[in-house]
């Protein structure tokens, strides 16, 4: 196996990790909400920030973009240590994160569109 290339079971488990981590966040929290009264007992609510959650996802995106840039670049230069698989994947993560962040981005556009035009 070639030294620095991406094992297809590894990226296979990434995957897996960032689709847990957008349907179960485990990220910290930032707010914590006090909920019932004295009787019932009290119970911490979890509530993630959601500019927060934006702000990391977009950070994230980012990330993989520059990373897959260096990757490309790197191989270019004729770099032994990277392969054209690695740059292959690591184009192919970047493009599909940002794909689906610009998705994000139009599902918010489109519900504060619909509560903008809301009658009063």
């Amino acid at each position: 196996m070639i030294s620095g290339r991406p094992d297809i079971n590894q990226v296979l488990s990434q995957m897996r990790d960032m689709r847990s981590q957008v349907q179960a966040p485990s990220s910290p929290v930032s707010n914590v909400t006090k909920v019932g009264g004295e009787n019932e007992g009290s119970q911490a609510v979890e509530r993630a920030d959601f500019a927060e959650m934006l702000k990391n996802a977009v950070n994230n995106v980012n990330d993989l973009q520059k990373e897959s840039t260096q990757l490309a670049q790197s191989y270019e230069r004729g770099d032994e240590e990277v392969d054209l698989p690695q740059v292959m994947i690591g184009l192919q993560k970047s493009s599909v994160s940002f794909e689906a962040m610009t998705q994000v981005r139009n599902k918010l556009v489109d519900a504060y569109e619909k509560i903008m035009n809301m009658p009063i």
